[in-house]
């Protein structure tokens, strides 16, 4: 009887033994690994396991392929092991690719179901989904290889990227008392942008006046626009752009305004008594072969001692972009606002430098001496490229080239009453004419037109102007308007006779005669003439207060160019 009962115990032993050894299975652990390891049926993960490390919001790719089957996504530079596999999720009809690590017994070339759990079921809809590895041969690429290579890129693309961004914006007091003081600041020259402006240092431009604020505005270089922009700080006194606040108008806020755009020849008033005028030119502006100084300030009051708000623009571009020979300089006074002077301002570089990257008329225009089609192309496109209905402005466009035997020449077109001369051996020569209503030459223009002007008659439609850009409501309303321009005959700048050139707005003109402006220039030449340095921005400035001082009744633009000091460089 114990006999029996031991072999039954051990009989019930080696049962309860067999089946625990087929229950845990041993064996698994001396064979090796293989595809048949994995289970058939769906493993669960979560998905927060498998989003480990999940591309940025940035960086996801998006394909339009519906298909169940997810392609390895193959580094060839090395950027990732061969264990750190791609594979994309259904969203939303797309593919967004993801990251996942694998362990690194892995085969490839097998087919891994995985049922995904989500912690987010709005984010992604995919369970079940078969990632298919193919098989691969990865080479790996050394990194310091990869990193040469990038650098490499990434130094050719800023490169290129910086040489559009190459401006340089100069801040000139010429108001107030820090009249004087200048700032200039390079938009590649990123250490000191912003640029400051206030009463306390470190402000870059220190004003000392009592109606600015110790921080009161900055101006900075929008890469994305490619310009430059004006912000008040939150100053107690306020800021304004060509004599409109940019800021908030409650007295005594402290809120930032919303940058604004800064153009060449903006007039910045801090406060009530600091005006600075903004000079803004590309890098390759920096070598002009001859002086230039520019003036600008919107000095008139109104009836009750209001000032009117600065409408005038001046401008100009040397050289134009791809045409070392060639530059413009313009005046543009607003009338209903500044939108036109400001658009036509902007246009005319552009369509001149398009209209002579064409080689035929380049080299007409060098060989004939002679732009007048140019001109006159460029008035047409530029009013055609304006749409201001019931904004206008005067256009004054002084053409300048050198041709290949380093002469110079200059011709002038314009609309309205900018005026431009040229002095040569003290004698001045209008480039320009005015087309106001009341002049002579342009009532007989008008009675060609076959609706002649009444006697006494000085005004159309309330304009004292027959020809202008823009205001094209009224162009509709009576043909007697027009863009055509005046263009003056070609002029050869002659160094040895000492010329110079004066283009202004009727703000000086109404006040100060051509010969008066002659010689005023003339004199101040004898008393900086052993002193040119900024000579010519000396005499725009001098100009300018003139004009003040004779207590002019509109706003004033000057640009003065010295032809004496030319140097066309072989």
């Amino acid at each position: 009887m114990p006999l029996f009962l031991t072999l039954l115990l051990l009989m019930l032993l080696l049962l309860l033994l067999s089946i625990l050894f087929f229950v845990f299975k041993p064996w698994r652990f001396f064979l090796p690994l293989s595809s048949s390891s994995f289970p058939s049926s769906s493993t669960s993960i979560k998905a927060s396991e498998l989003e480990r490390p999940l591309l940025s919001a940035d960086d996801i790719q998006v394909s339009h392929n519906q298909t169940n089957e997810f392609p390895l996504d193959y580094d060839p530079e090395g950027a990732c092991s061969p264990n750190q596999l791609h594979f994309r999720v259904p969203q939303d009809d797309s593919l967004v690719q993801k990251q996942i690590s694998l362990p690194s017994n892995v085969p490839l070339g097998d087919s891994l179901v995985l049922d995904v759990i989500h912690d987010h079921l709005e984010d992604v809809d995919a369970t079940g989904q078969t990632l298919v590895f193919p098989p691969a041969q990865f080479v790996e690429t050394p990194k310091h290889r990869r990193s040469n290579f990038e650098s490499d890129r990434l130094k050719d693309f800023l490169q290129g990227d910086i040489s559009d961004q190459r401006s340089c914006l100069t801040l000139e007091v010429n108001d107030g008392p820090s009249r004087g003081l200048r700032c200039s600041v390079q938009s590649t020259n990123t250490s000191r942008l912003p640029l400051t402006l206030g009463r306390v240092s470190p402000s870059d431009l220190l004003l000392n006046d009592s109606e600015v604020s110790g921080k009161h505005a900055q101006i900075n270089w929008n890469v994305d626009k490619m310009r430059w922009e004006l912000v008040d700080m939150g100053s107690l006194n306020g800021t304004q752009l060509n004599s409109q606040p940019i800021n908030n108008p409650k007295t005594g806020s402290r809120h930032w305004s919303d940058p604004v755009d800064l153009a060449n020849g903006d007039i910045i008033t801090l406060g009530t008594t600091s005006k600075a005028i903004v000079h803004i030119t590309k890098q390759n502006q920096q070598h002009i072969p001859f002086g230039v100084g520019m003036a600008s300030d919107p000095m008139a009051l109104r009836r009750g001692g209001k000032k009117l708000p600065m409408q005038d623009v001046c401008y100009y571009e040397w050289p134009l972009p791809g045409l070392d020979q060639f530059g413009v300089f313009g005046i543009c006074d607003g009338h209903g606002g500044d939108g036109a002077a400001k658009s036509a301002s902007r246009l005319f570089p552009e369509i001149i430098g398009n209209l002579l990257s064409n080689s035929l008329a380049r080299e007409r225009v060098l060989s004939l001496r002679d732009a007048s089609e140019i001109l006159r192309d460029a008035f047409a496109q530029t009013e055609a490229g304006m749409n201001h209905d019931c904004e206008g402005c005067t256009a004054t466009v002084l053409l300048v080239w050198v041709d290949g035997d380093k002469n110079l020449f200059a011709q002038c077109a314009n609309v309205g009453d900018s005026t431009c001369i040229l002095c040569v051996d003290g004698k001045h020569i209008k480039m320009t004419e005015d087309h106001k209503v009341a002049n002579h030459s342009e009532r007989l223009r008008i009675e060609e037109t076959g609706d002649p002007l009444k006697n006494g008659e000085k005004r159309l439609h309330g304009m004292n102007l027959a020809r202008m850009l823009g205001d094209k409501f009224l162009k509709q309303q009576d043909s007697r308007f027009s863009s055509e321009p005046y263009i003056s005959q070609v002029m050869h700048i002659d160094k040895a006779c000492r010329p110079f050139a004066i283009l202004a707005s009727d703000g000086l003109w109404d006040v100060i005669s051509m010969k008066k402006a002659t010689e005023l220039v003339l004199q101040m030449r004898e008393r900086y003439a052993t002193d040119r340095e900024r000579f010519a921005e000396r005499i725009a400035n001098s100009l300018l207060n003139e004009a003040k001082t004779q207590r002019t009744k509109d706003n004033t633009c000057v640009i003065f160019l010295d032809f004496d000091t030319c140097r066309v460089e072989s």
